[in-house]
């Protein structure tokens, strides 16, 4: 095992995707998010995407010089075209813009079409949570899941997260992906040559496999059966429908650098947390204590929060081969 500093790490990452054909600010960007990812402990979206991510720009499937459009179609609102670029660049510019749309407003959304892959989708939203907002992201993501009582996949894994400030302290983070794991800790899987569990995914035939090649040929099982698949409907509507973006079973994989852009969509929803008068942080502290005074509860993103201190005082734990790969992209 290696270990990198989190701007060895963020250097490392940058440098491959320039060398690649990404442009710097995008690089940069990109970086931030792996690295990011990968202190959060979140490895399915963090180091182990370089390669992919590379291969991507290299055959044009990710357009590394995209400029990023943001237009204002109404006074809440903000369109924003990733224009076939890494989706990370265009939710920098919603980071930028949404918040004092949000504030002057009350609430505020930010639809991106022409995505990718936005990996860890609590980022983001933590972001605006930190900048007093409260914040809710939906991601649709290529086709890998079948609707309930259906065997041909049509949704994505269609990631959502949500984010609350509190006063003093950091914010509330949920992150979760509408199947029961993140198809990301498959790939992981894959590249590891492990097996994962037993009743995370389907085959090509529709049977439970614990051989990660073939989950990713396959199917995902929804996180809480019918109602998962009824979640990642809305999501495509919401992520892909209305902004914009192409459906999961119309996009290409994030995986590999076959076929065109994937042309996804992300919305992004922020809403002041002085929205409907005084208060509101308080009250989100007073049920936030309440879960965190139970011996055995925490809230979510606490373990979150202890892997990123410990990444930045001790730096990141990184497999030799996953290094030597990405070194080699840079070479």
């Amino acid at each position: 095992m290696t270990t990198l500093s989190l701007a060895a790490a963020h250097a490392l990452v940058t440098e491959a995707l320039v060398r690649c054909g990404t442009l710097a600010p995008a690089a940069r960007s990109v970086a931030r998010a792996l690295v990011g990812a990968e202190a959060d402990g979140l490895k399915g979206h963090g180091l182990s995407r370089v390669a992919s991510y590379a291969a991507q720009v290299r055959a044009g499937k990710v357009v590394g010089d995209a400029a990023v459009a943001v237009t204002r179609p109404r006074p809440g609102l903000l369109a924003v075209d990733a224009a076939h670029g890494f989706a990370y660049p265009a939710l920098d510019a919603v980071l930028e813009q949404l918040p004092a749309i949000t504030r002057d407003q009350g609430v505020a959304a930010a639809g991106i079409r022409r995505s990718h892959h936005c990996g860890a989708a609590g980022r983001p939203v933590e972001a605006l949570a930190e900048a007093g907002l409260l914040a809710i992201l939906f991601a649709n993501t290529p086709a890998a899941m079948a609707p309930w009582g259906g065997s041909r996949a049509v949704f994505g894994t269609n990631p959502l997260a949500f984010a609350c400030p509190l006063p003093g302290g950091a914010p509330i983070v949920v992150d979760l992906s509408l199947s029961k794991v993140a198809r990301g800790a498959i790939m992981t899987a894959r590249q590891r040559n492990e097996p994962i569990p037993e009743g995370w995914a389907l085959d090509a035939a529709g049977q439970p496999t614990t051989d990660p090649g073939a989950a990713l040929k396959g199917t995902m099982v929804p996180l809480g059966d019918a109602k998962g698949t009824a979640l990642a409907l809305m999501v495509e509507l919401l992520a892909a429908g209305l902004t914009g973006g192409r459906f999961a079973a119309e996009a290409s994989s994030f995986l590999d650098a076959e076929g065109d852009p994937p042309g996804t969509g992300q919305l992004v929803i922020a809403i002041a947390a002085d929205a409907f008068g005084p208060g509101a942080l308080a009250r989100f502290a007073e049920l936030a204590g309440s879960i965190a005074a139970q011996d055995g509860a925490r809230l979510p993103g606490a373990r979150r929060l202890a892997l990123r201190a410990r990444a930045e005082a001790e730096g990141l734990t990184v497999p030799d081969a996953l290094v030597a790969e990405i070194e080699a992209l840079r070479a």
